[in-house]
């Protein structure tokens, strides 16, 4: 899924660094993973670590990060979900179709007709097939899962949500089909919620805590709204000429309020060893932070440079640079 501030190229990147500093010996560690987004970070860590904490108040990342993170363990006919799921056929007055295709009246093209259709096909028979027992619930996140991902691959947008396309781009025309979102199995049982991070600190420990806060003013709720609305699958008026719904603005996106709601959260964290992921362009600056960190303990600063996220691909320069900010809290 392409998705701003994905660590997906920097995965193996934040991960040597994290050895460097932690050690080679992973097996005994709790990682957590508080903003965890599409969960590429955790999902790196998955098969090392004794426990992954995953988490994030968007409830699509909940969702992938309950497939990806959560299950563990080989679910049996999987494959026979997902075709069944693939030849069903489409109901046309569903909430996707209604509200965000064209052919519908809503004036909104985020998906042709068609996809829209087998998106409230597939998606009303999840919920049926938990409703009436059918599936558990390790099946039912990973349907949902690969539900969300092949819907994103078939989006008519430029990656985000916040605006559809006005012409159909080839790869929104090309037929949807639901495919497999695969998770790491491994015998360790992992954990994932859907909070506000603040709220959850206070109430978890381990060894490794990995922060990958919203760097800048976007705010990932609007950007990725449909996501959620499949995610949810709830009624709503959708608003304005996007259709967007209501969502939850974080505090570390608000220019007044981040400073606070990081040291709160360095603060309250019962972890020894702390990783930041940061951007040279975010709200807090490299002094801001080093500011905070370090009197909570031993602290050091790596950065890596990298290409921007292509939605951005219009400004002077494609480069940009990761920091890890790196903090071993004292006792």
């Amino acid at each position: 899924m392409n998705y701003i501030g994905s660590k997906f190229r920097l995965s193996s990147w934040i991960k040597d660094e994290v050895i460097r500093v932690v050690g080679e010996e992973l097996s005994e560690k709790v990682f957590c993973d508080i903003f965890a987004g599409t969960g590429q970070v955790g999902r790196a860590f998955k098969k090392d670590v004794k426990k992954v904490i995953a988490n994030d108040f968007e409830h699509y990342s909940y969702v992938l990060n309950k497939n990806y993170i959560f299950n563990h363990e080989y679910i049996e006919d999987k494959d026979k979900y997902l075709e069944e799921l693939n030849n069903l056929p489409l109901i046309d007055s569903g909430f996707i179709y209604n509200n965000y295709c064209k052919g519908s009246g809503s004036q909104r093209q985020y998906f042709s007709d068609e996809n829209g259709k087998r998106i409230d096909t597939v998606r009303a028979k999840i919920d049926e097939w938990r409703d009436t027992k059918r599936i558990d619930e390790n099946l039912y996140y990973f349907l949902l899962a690969s539900l969300l991902e092949s819907a994103d691959k078939v989006a008519n947008t430029a990656s985000i949500y916040e605006a559809f396309l006005k012409s159909f781009k080839p790869q929104a025309l090309k037929s949807f089909k639901l495919l497999p979102a695969e998770f790491i199995v491994n015998k360790n049982s992992h954990e994932v919620f859907n909070e506000n991070s603040n709220d959850l600190i206070k109430k978890i420990s381990g060894d490794i805590l990995y922060l990958d806060p919203p760097y800048n003013h976007r705010h990932y709720g609007s950007q990725y709204h449909i996501l959620n609305t499949i995610a949810l699958n709830d009624e709503f008026t959708p608003k304005g000429k996007t259709g967007l719904r209501e969502y939850q603005r974080s505090d570390y996106s608000i220019k007044s309020k981040v400073h606070n709601s990081f040291e709160e959260l360095i603060s309250d964290a019962k972890f020894k060893y702390i990783f930041l992921s940061y951007n040279n362009e975010g709200l807090m600056s490299e002094q801001d932070v080093k500011s905070i960190m370090q009197r909570y303990g031993e602290y050091s600063l790596v950065k890596k440079e990298y290409k921007r996220f292509k939605v951005q691909m219009n400004k002077s320069t494609n480069k940009t640079f990761e920091y890890l900010h790196i903090l071993e809290k004292k006792s």
